[in-house]
């Protein structure tokens, strides 16, 4: 398994996006589906000691995935996203923004945009994360960085544990 996997994350304050770049030693087929079926997703977008669970996901244009975070205490922080536009294993987007567990959205979201490629069986995911509100951005970024970083490396695992 490559242990010196390429990773970056930049702000681009003014433009009010987060750009981070990951690469997988796992095949694109894989590493597509850990980012689309909730099955995978929720063993690992939730940086410890939190869970994630889906109540629902139908990923397809118009289709939406509402999930929960679930900290120690039992709390559940929830977020819905739409899914805007899929390409499949090359590309795909999604508006997500926070809401209560009845579905009601906070008022500002970001919009995602994961981009896949391989080569020579290692998988290259980047993403950029556009924030309607600067403020949003500025009030999430730093808990938003260290809780992906710790997902990211949950994905690791989890994909490393899928391939043997």
């Amino acid at each position: 398994m490559k242990t010196d996997l390429f990773f970056d994350f930049t702000v681009d304050k003014q433009a009010k996006t987060v750009f981070i770049t990951r690469e997988f030693d796992a095949p694109l087929s894989l590493v597509w589906d850990v980012f689309t079926k909730a099955e995978y997703l929720d063993q690992w977008v939730a940086p410890s000691p939190y869970t994630a669970k889906t109540k629902y996901m139908n990923f397809e244009v118009g289709g939406k995935r509402f999930y929960a975070m679930i900290g120690p205490d039992g709390k559940e922080g929830w977020a819905l996203q739409t899914y805007t536009s899929i390409t499949p294993k090359t590309n795909f987007k999604l508006f997500n923004v926070f809401a209560d567990k009845d579905e009601n959205p906070q008022p500002h979201g970001s919009d995602w945009d994961y981009h896949f490629n391989e080569s020579n069986g290692i998988t290259k995911v980047s993403i950029s994360v556009y924030n309607e509100s600067f403020e949003r951005m500025e009030m999430l970024l730093e808990g938003f960085k260290l809780g992906f970083t710790a997902s990211l490396k949950n994905l690791e695992n989890l994909l490393a544990s899928l391939l043997h």
